[in-house]
């Protein structure tokens, strides 16, 4: 067998192989959806302008963004050790980073919106003055320490 052939055929698998990987890392089983409200502790809170995504294979892979009313969320409880988890990079409307910034300046605030909705997990709202809103959910510290 010519080298030339097995060395054109081995990088063709790995080219398949290495688009597979990263379409499985970053596009599969994310699935897209819209909801009219959030439930936020006991209060079903309206949002506008929902974008979220999440998959089954993971509780950690929710992330949302959207429009609220400030006020909606005074009596919610805060959120303690609010950390955003980085979206993948075509879910451009949630920033991590920008996010996290805003939470130290306290330019947002950020509230508990859920515990143990899975074993182990926090769901978090931050909200901007504005109405801006971006929820994720993260590990509590008893499971972020294992």
């Amino acid at each position: 067998m010519n080298g030339r052939v097995l060395m054109a055929a081995s990088l063709a698998v790995l080219a398949v192989f290495g688009i597979a990987l990263w379409w499985f890392q970053t596009r599969a089983f994310y699935e897209e959806f819209a909801v009219d409200a959030i439930r936020v502790g006991d209060v079903e809170v309206p949002v506008t302008d929902f974008q979220g995504i999440d998959a089954k294979t993971s509780p950690i892979k929710l992330r949302a963004c959207m429009k609220v009313a400030p006020e909606d969320f005074d009596n919610a409880e805060p959120a303690p050790n609010a950390t955003p988890l980085v979206a993948q990079s075509w879910f451009n409307c949630f920033n991590a980073k920008a996010l996290s910034r805003a939470l130290e300046a306290a330019d947002a605030k950020a509230y508990l919106a859920a515990a143990d909705e899975f074993d182990g997990t926090l769901r978090i709202i931050a909200v901007y003055p504005d109405g801006r809103a971006y929820m994720w959910r993260q590990l509590t510290e008893e499971f972020a320490n294992q």
